[in-house]
């Protein structure tokens, strides 16, 4: 891409509208006709691959997590892959209708998204709420059986939102003042979705979005290392007041104590952690082979959902787990190019928010199978069972396509 000498979005933005005043002249004095430029523009074909790529890794790898599972439940051992295709098809439709209207078509429902966002968690208690597995998070569509989860809308929301307020607030945003506004607008949304919804996941990417793209549109870095370590500093003050016993964090605090201790509760709190690493354990470099999982036998809760990535090392090994892991790297990779490429600031916004969402996702999602992190429960992007969660990806995918297309490349 750098061949056909595309500058990024800074240059191009200051040189919009520009127009070259100088006409040519023949020998004769009399001005030629200009020629017409030569230009093309850019599709990230490989972005595109890469998406596909997990998609249709996650569609093998949900059947191999969930056919015993559905089998038993359901009588059907592919029930769990045909709901994710049927969202996996639509998601896809979505994707190429949003790639092919041009990004800044959005921007002016910028804060209709917010509220409509704000407006729908509260849904989730109303009847159109469906409860599942202890908590409320979806609520129905009237008159098809699909359901949505609010935070899902509210992460795509959040990045169309904060994307255009960088725009607005223009160098502001580089101020103290500046970035305590950007982190103030995602709170409401995250406070929503954790104390009505209880989903702390997604609370925690909303806000982790906000800041990615206050850090990456603000060059003095102080102050966001000033804030890691206090949220280091309060995170050390939890897991001590949860060990010395204090009733504060009392339901966070039994999956505090389980993720330091697992083998202390076996059968309840620890279960899952233990039986996500049996299975990492027993992949080995190589793994088992695929669909030879004993893990996924009503063994390991959520085994094609928060728990997928267990599987995969349990039936691939540590071959394939380093194999997915580099293709997010990838994924990462091709949406840096494609932000440092784009036409203007509100599209190189745009790219860094689905970033800031997808690798976030992915990192948590590996570091609480892994037990790095206490238990929260928190989908594998793309690979994961859940309609919502991989409809709205694509969605945000095509938004990155979207601004990848109006990358115009000239030939030098």
């Amino acid at each position: 891409m750098e061949a056909y000498g595309v500058r990024n979005f800074q240059g191009k933005r200051e040189s919009r509208g520009r127009q070259n005043s100088h006409e040519r002249k023949d020998s004769q004095g009399n001005p030629k006709r200009k020629k017409k430029e030569q230009s093309e523009y850019f599709f990230d074909y490989s972005l595109l691959f890469i998406v596909l790529f997990l998609l249709g890794f996650g569609l093998v790898m949900i059947y191999s997590a969930s056919s015993y599972t559905a089998l038993t439940d359901f009588g059907d051992s592919a029930h769990y892959l045909k709901r994710q295709l049927v969202a996996a098809i639509i998601g896809l439709g979505l994707m190429i209708i949003v790639a092919n209207i041009p990004y800044h078509f959005w921007e002016r429902f910028y804060l209709i998204g917010y509220f409509v966002a704000a407006g729908m968690i509260p849904l989730v208690m109303t009847p159109l709420g469906v409860k599942s597995h202890g908590a409320r998070r979806w609520i129905q569509i009237p008159g098809i059986k699909y359901n949505i989860q609010p935070a899902e809308v509210a992460k795509v929301a959040m990045i169309l939102f904060l994307a255009v307020m960088v725009c607005k607030m223009g160098k502001a945003v580089r101020s103290m003042k500046g970035f305590l506004v950007m982190v103030a607008f995602p709170m409401p949304i995250a406070l929503e979705i954790y104390l009505i919804t209880k989903n702390l996941s997604s609370a925690i990417i909303v806000i982790g979005i906000s800041i990615l793209m206050v850090f990456v549109a603000s060059p003095d870095y102080k102050k966001f290392i000033i804030m890691a370590l206090l949220v280091l500093a309060a995170a050390a003050l939890v897991v001590y007041l949860v060990v010395s016993g204090s009733e504060i964090f009392a339901f966070r605090g039994n999956r505090i104590l389980s993720w330091l201790d697992p083998e202390s509760d076996p059968t309840d709190k620890g279960f899952q952690t233990l039986q996500g690493l049996y299975a990492i354990g027993s992949g080995g470099i190589f793994g088992k082979g695929l669909g030879q999982s004993m893990q996924k036998l009503s063994f390991l809760p959520e085994a094609q959902n928060d728990m997928i990535f267990s599987i995969i090392c349990e039936e691939l090994g540590l071959f394939g787990a380093v194999a997915i892991i580099l293709m997010f790297i990838m994924l990462l990779w091709r949406m840096m190019v494609i932000a440092n490429n784009a036409p203007d600031l509100f599209g190189a916004m745009l790219v860094v928010g689905v970033m800031g969402h997808i690798i976030i996702q992915a990192i948590l999602n590996i570091a609480v199978v892994t037990a790095t992190i206490p238990n929260t429960g928190i989908s594998l992007p793309f690979i994961s069972y859940g309609g919502s969660s991989v409809m709205f990806l694509l969605i945000e995918i095509g938004m990155v396509l979207s601004v990848a297309k109006r990358i115009q490349l000239k030939e030098l």
